[in-house]
């Protein structure tokens, strides 16, 4: 449904990315942030099926064209270990929300993994987003804490994370309850990636409670 597009950084660099557009003028846009595995077909499909529920949707490439195999662990973890994260939010996601906010009206962010740690970022340094959806990821506390969100924020994490433990999440969740911010974090019973279709962790019931909870959550602030 989608294709692969070039649009602009705010430095005046070209960056890559997936669009996929909902057919109608006007449509909320969503900018999705790939897992540490790259811009893989999967995160290609998320954005076909935003684009079905009526929003414009733009995956930016944050590894410039490289696609790692979800068997390969150690080539993933380089790849994410090499990313400049802040400059990946403040280039290539601001980028790709100020390329979709030229048609759309409102932009929002999700992300999943490290996408999701970056979709937490952007929530703290993109001017441009009127909300945001995480989906297990946190950022280190030393460079966004839950007081420097400053858009609405839904989190989604799993029960069986050691990345994203519960304890983490729920320190996060404090923090934005403590700090007064427009946030509703839910935890499943289920494994980290849960929503990835393409491999064993994918958990079909819960991973579709949280599309709709997600979707739910674009209509209140996306429109």
């Amino acid at each position: 449904m989608g294709t692969r597009i070039p649009f602009q950084r705010p430095d005046g660099q070209e960056a890559q990315g997936y669009l996929a557009r909902a057919g109608k003028a006007g449509a909320p846009g969503v900018v999705v942030i790939q897992e540490w595995w790259g811009l893989q077909d999967q995160i290609k499909g998320i954005c076909d099926r935003l684009a079905l529920a009526g929003y414009d949707a733009l995956a930016p490439d944050l590894y410039g064209g490289t696609v790692v195999p979800y068997h390969d662990t150690d080539a993933a973890n380089r790849e994410m270990s090499s990313l400049n994260f802040l400059e990946a939010t403040d280039q290539l996601v601001r980028g790709a929300a100020q390329f979709l906010l030229r048609s759309s009206p409102k932009v929002g962010l999700t992300g999943f993994c490290l996408g999701g740690a970056v979709t937490i970022l952007g929530a703290c340094r993109i001017p441009e987003l009127s909300a945001g959806v995480c989906f297990y990821g946190l950022p280190p506390g030393s460079v966004a804490g839950p007081a420097d969100v400053r858009v609405p924020l839904q989190g989604h994490f799993a029960l069986r994370d050691d990345w994203c433990t519960p304890a983490a999440v729920a320190a996060f969740e404090g923090g934005l309850k403590q700090a007064g911010k427009d946030a509703a974090f839910f935890q499943y019973d289920a494994d980290h990636g849960f929503m990835n279709e393409q491999r064993p962790v994918h958990d079909r019931a819960h991973g579709e409670l949280a599309w709709e909870r997600m979707l739910a959550f674009w209509g209140k602030h996306l429109g």
